[in-house]
């Protein structure tokens, strides 16, 4: 018999519904709180917009031809009235038209944001890929691999994004001449980049695993896995790491969100066509309707990551089950490790 909770659902589903509704709330604020502060950041720029409009300063617009466009886009009327069309395009999504380049702002994120998630998305596999392989070598291989590894993951996570890859380009470029200095559509030209924005989070990551690792080796279903005569590599990858990559799964969102700003600086250096580099462009022209669909889509993207990496922590945490059930495990931490061990 299945049990119900007061709402007709089952207990399952219930916690899943209740968890929805928290994490679509929670999106809902953050996108209104970014709309916000991006619609005040906006007016606090010095500058007519009218004239961001009509080319700039330099355009030499006429006092009718601004009037008119001041008109055209509501710039004429009060504060608060435009702040609430502004909301309401953007709850249809209507990013409006680029002031500099006359075109439909969700036409050029359609165009650019691929190379941006792509660039994002690689960057924190393989910074997932290098955290891993530092927590092996400086827990499993004696004192000195640890303090060399922990160095090393220090300085990382410290490394300027600009510096990184100016470094990347002379080594590995203009010295070696193994990889191409500015990206192309070749796999070979996504090298750089990809490192580029990976390594500082592959810092902070491989210290918040090679932590947790270090703690699960002293744990009760450690102790059994290696009294089963589990291997060192087995322990590691099936009961340890388990355990120690949940900090930093939760930490991964962030880490998005890291790589997406640091694409800014990476995208300009190696020549990317991504948001990044728009972004630059778009601030320099003062082409407020494209920054405010960067922004949003960026903050899209950083709410839909934080919810997938709840869901990867849920299905990735051995006490496992729904809200009620994970909580009751954190009570029982003993028992669940002890769950894990059998």
């Amino acid at each position: 018999m299945v049990r119900r909770a007061r709402g007709g659902l089952p207990v399952g589903w219930s916690g899943w519904a209740l968890w929805g509704l928290r994490r679509v709330a929670g999106g809902v604020g953050v996108l209104w709180a970014v709309a916000t502060i991006v619609f005040v950041a906006i007016r606090l720029i010095p500058g007519d917009p009218a004239l961001a409009i009509l080319g700039g300063p330099g355009s030499q617009a006429s006092a009718e031809a601004v009037a008119q466009v001041r008109s055209e886009y509501g710039l004429d009327r009060p504060v608060l009235v435009q702040y609430a069309v502004f909301l309401g395009r953007l709850a249809t999504g209507d990013l409006g038209d680029s002031y500099a380049f006359r075109t439909p702002v969700a036409t050029l994120l359609g165009q650019q944001l691929p190379v941006t998630l792509t660039l994002a998305v690689t960057g924190l596999v393989v910074a997932w890929v290098l955290a891993v392989g530092a927590a092996w070598w400086s827990t499993q291989r004696g004192r000195v691999a640890a303090a060399l590894t922990g160095a090393i993951t220090v300085t990382a996570s410290v490394v300027p994004h600009f510096w990184l890859g100016s470094v990347l380009i002379v080594v590995f470029a203009s010295g070696l001449g193994w990889v191409p200095a500015v990206s192309d559509d070749s796999v070979a030209g996504w090298v750089l980049p990809v490192l580029t924005v990976a390594v500082p989070v592959a810092g902070y990551l491989a210290e918040t695993v090679r932590d947790g690792v270090v703690d699960a080796q002293r744990s009760a279903f450690a102790l059994a896995a290696r009294g089963r005569g589990e291997s060192r590599a087995g322990l590691f990858g099936r009961h340890l790491l388990r355990h120690a990559a949940l900090p930093g799964i939760a930490l991964s969102a962030w880490a998005f969100g890291s790589l997406v700003s640091g694409a800014v600086v990476v995208e300009s250096v190696f020549a990317l066509p991504g948001i990044g580099r728009a972004l630059v462009a778009a601030v320099t022209q003062r082409d407020m309707p494209l920054v405010v669909g960067i922004a949003m889509v960026s903050a899209v993207a950083y709410v839909v990551v934080l919810a997938v990496a709840d869901l990867v922590e849920r299905a990735v945490d051995p006490r496992g089950g729904d809200g009620a059930a994970r909580s009751g495990a954190r009570r029982r931490v003993g028992t669940g490790h002890g769950a894990v061990a059998r």
